[in-house]
């Protein structure tokens, strides 16, 4: 502790010039201190547990002097909470639908670049679902899942062999087909860097039905 607070000291003493340059633009809020163990650019996305902690900003731009340490400071895990929390149907992801999207999202980067190892992935808002069906035969009030989709905005930390860390987000989708016919399952994913959830589930309308059929059922 009385690192830290010689640490604080010294900082107050005289602050470097680009944290007095966030603190005047950020009255009344605060500058966040990013630790470089876990995030190389703080311009990118940067988890909550990369925050070391933050100076507070009064209303004139100035620092007051206050620093709160953040608790959950750390290395970064994987939340996948914004997939698992809605009330929609996974069952077509297995038993672990947050392992099931992770794996595959590991997999499509090992598959770029051969030895790629993801350190966390986090969604970063609520995914865009579709699903598609027909009226069971026996039973005209019974729908029959014979497609379904997802679109999941997410970041990830990757290392790869001879390479520094990189934080990349985007739009994972991955979409199952023939669902109604044993054996003849099939699945399509999709690693669109940079782009948007809009975007994303703008595709996800279309790639739904071109996966495994050209048309859609009637």
């Amino acid at each position: 502790m009385k690192d830290i607070e010689a640490e604080r000291q010294r900082i107050l003493a005289s602050p470097p010039a680009a944290l007095v340059a966030q603190a005047a633009a950020n009255p009344g809020g605060s500058v966040a201190v990013i630790d470089p163990e876990y995030v190389d650019d703080p311009d990118g996305f940067v988890p909550s547990e990369a925050v070391h902690g933050c100076w507070l900003v009064g209303p004139d731009g100035k620092l007051t002097g206050e620093y709160r340490e953040n608790p959950r400071h750390g290395r970064p895990t994987d939340d996948l909470h914004h997939l698992t929390d809605p009330d929609h149907w996974l069952g077509w992801l297995g038993d672990d639908p947050a392992g099931a999207v992770r794996g595959s999202l590991a997999r499509c980067l090992t598959q770029q670049v051969p030895g790629s190892e993801v350190e966390w992935v986090k969604t970063t808002g609520k995914p865009g679902f579709r699903t598609g069906g027909r009226r069971s035969p026996e039973d005209e009030q019974r729908i029959v899942v014979t497609r379904t989709g997802l679109a999941v905005p997410f970041a990830l930390a990757v290392t790869a062999p001879g390479r520094r860390r990189e934080i990349l987000t985007g739009v994972f989708s991955w979409v199952a087909v023939r669902l109604d016919r044993p054996g003849q399952r099939k699945d399509q994913v999709w690693l669109d860097l940079r782009a948007d959830l809009a975007w994303a589930e703008e595709e996800l309308d279309r790639r739904i039905y071109q996966v495994g059929e050209s048309a859609p059922e009637s």
